[in-house]
């Protein structure tokens, strides 16, 4: 149940000379408080409206509406990295793809959604994100149809590529919508633990329909199901989403794109990542000539894109500045970290239960339930807890339980049970994953103003394709090279105690580096800074008017 569903019927505001807060209250009549007593009133009130429905909704059903098509696209997302993994075996067999080339249709979708992210952040700023969300559902449905029809691996990397487009434009669009609808407090705690809890149930139903099609042998068939959610998506976004296409158009000139950076950003991410991942298929490995250098020149264009960030762009893509924000540095390196690490236990999960542990496509489909389940449950409960513990605790957790995940499948046995590991390992993993995920959008979302929401979900987009990209290309590594002396069982062993060391050092950075306070209701970014004007100036002795 939301808290209070009814909105403020008008508009008020908070004075005090200059100072001329607005947020949305009763008018009612004026009184006077000292400043003590204007803080206690202004906490009160701002509790109150952390927890109204935000005015754009004429009723909890179209609100209901709206979280529904928002959340897709977490769904969607989920839907084509979990469940291409299951089909990849069949895929593969069909196309006649060889061993050291089924890595990349895996991994260039989120490659893609990662080197694009941040300019379709700055896209969503400048014109709005309802058109944005729109437009990537509708082309994530467009070479979702063209994909079920590959019929060589070229056509299919280009196919998985251009989906990833399309992710790339609605993720930060619908962070965007979220942070700028919705005000800190405990109705933006729950309304983003159900975004995030989509993921899982994304992955589920990925894993369910590419079970059902790699077990009939009708591949094409994941590709065309994920077409119609994706046009479905398109439809109800259309139709219930509120447009911010006329606001945007009045700040419009205060907003350009970064050509610049984008090109050195894209290009550096994309050459960085992809050496990465093709290292350990390459022929001498990092010493083949096309992995070292183009892996030099991704490393190269970065740190001109860092210069050019810094130094040149107006509005830099990235701004420097959002780096000095406390704890925020710190935080980035765990999350890729985390996020990398989930990366690796979708795919190498999978790959356990089906080769090892020989599990039909429908047993995985049964194993991967309570994954989504406790999804569910966290997007039930979750968001009625980020208010009322400290951040730091929420995510010190979390990282527990993520340590927990990968850690028993490393120590699993030849021929280990599934209710001994597996299903323990795929309780703590929602804890683990989407605790930390929504923390973190909570965070970075109400660290920015509204003008800057599109770059804050394309950051925390960035953060988790980036580092699942990553990631897989270090796993794929170890992978490799352990195969060649262990079996294939160890050798997968030594991909998840990498993944526990990773999850580790996450969890280390972010107990002992980050200082997260309570998701509380409180003033918005722009409410802030107005606020500490005030509080600054040599007058805060003075009674203060509260027009109520």
């Amino acid at each position: 149940m939301m808290p209070s569903d009814n909105p403020p019927e008008d508009q008020g505001r908070i004075k005090h000379d200059s100072f001329d807060l607005r947020i949305n209250q009763d008018l009612g009549q004026k009184t006077t408080y000292s400043q003590s007593e204007f803080e206690e009133s202004l906490k009160s009130r701002l509790k109150r409206l952390g927890s109204q429905r935000p005015e754009v909704f004429s009723s909890i059903w179209a609100e209901i509406g709206f979280i529904f098509s928002i959340s897709m696209s977490q769904i969607l997302t989920e839907y084509f990295v979990s469940g291409f993994t299951v089909v990849l075996p069949l895929i593969s067999e069909e196309l006649n793809i060889p061993p050291e080339s089924s890595t990349w249709p895996a991994s260039v979708f989120s490659l893609a959604v990662a080197s694009f992210l941040l300019i379709f952040g700055r896209i969503s700023d400048i014109y709005g994100g309802y058109p944005v969300y729109v437009a990537g559902c509708l082309w994530l449905a467009i070479w979702s149809l063209i994909g079920g029809f590959s019929s060589s691996d070229v056509m299919l990397n280009c196919c998985r590529a251009l989906q990833g487009l399309g992710p790339a434009a609605f993720l930060p669009s619908s962070v965007m919508i979220l942070g700028s609808i919705y005000r800190p407090g405990p109705r933006k705690n729950i309304i983003f633990s159900i975004y995030g809890a989509c993921g899982p149930i994304g992955f589920f139903l990925g894993i369910l329909f590419a079970g059902i099609t790699a077990e009939y042998s009708v591949w094409g068939w994941f590709f065309w199901i994920g077409a119609i959610f994706s046009a479905l998506s398109a439809l109800i976004a259309y139709l219930t989403i509120p447009s911010d296409i006329q606001a945007k158009l009045s700040v419009r000139d205060q907003v350009e794109m970064d050509w610049l950076g984008s090109v050195f950003i894209v290009g550096g991410l994309f050459l960085l990542t992809f050496a990465i991942i093709d290292s350990s298929h390459a022929l001498k490995g990092w010493r083949t000539t096309y992995i070292y250098s183009t892996f030099i020149t991704g490393s190269f264009l970065l740190l001109i894109a860092c210069y050019v960030e810094a130094r040149v762009a107006s509005q830099p893509l990235l701004p420097i500045s959002f780096f000095k924000e406390p704890y925020m540095t710190a935080l980035f390196v765990a999350l890729i970290l985390t996020f990398g690490s989930f990366g690796i236990f979708l795919f190498y999960s999978t790959f356990y239960m089906n080769y090892i542990m020989s599990a039909s496509p429908f047993q995985i489909i049964a194993w991967y339930s309570p994954m989504a389940v406790g999804g569910c449950i966290i997007a039930t409960f979750g968001g009625l807890f980020l208010h009322l513990l400290p951040g730091t605790v929420l995510v010190t957790i979390s990282g527990v339980s993520w340590i927990i995940t990968p850690l028993l499948f490393a120590i699993a046995p030849q021929g280990a049970n599934y209710w001994s590991y597996i299903f323990p390992s795929m309780i703590c993993a929602p804890i683990g994953i989407d605790v930390t995920f929504n923390v973190a959008n909570i965070f970075i979302t109400t660290s920015l103003p509204k003008s800057k929401q599109g770059l804050a979900g394309a950051i925390i987009s960035l953060l988790v394709h980036l580092g699942i990209a990553i990631m897989l290309g270090f796993a794929d590594i170890i992978n490799t090279n352990s195969a060649a002396k262990l079996s294939q069982r160890q050798s997968y062993h030594a991909v998840f105690w990498f993944e526990v060391a990773s999850a580790t050092t996450a969890l280390l950075i972010l107990t002992f580096f980050v200082r997260i306070k309570k998701a509380e209701s409180e003033l918005t970014f722009e409410e802030k800074t107005e606020f500490e004007d005030v509080r600054s100036s040599n007058v805060v002795d003075e009674n203060i008017e509260l027009v109520l």
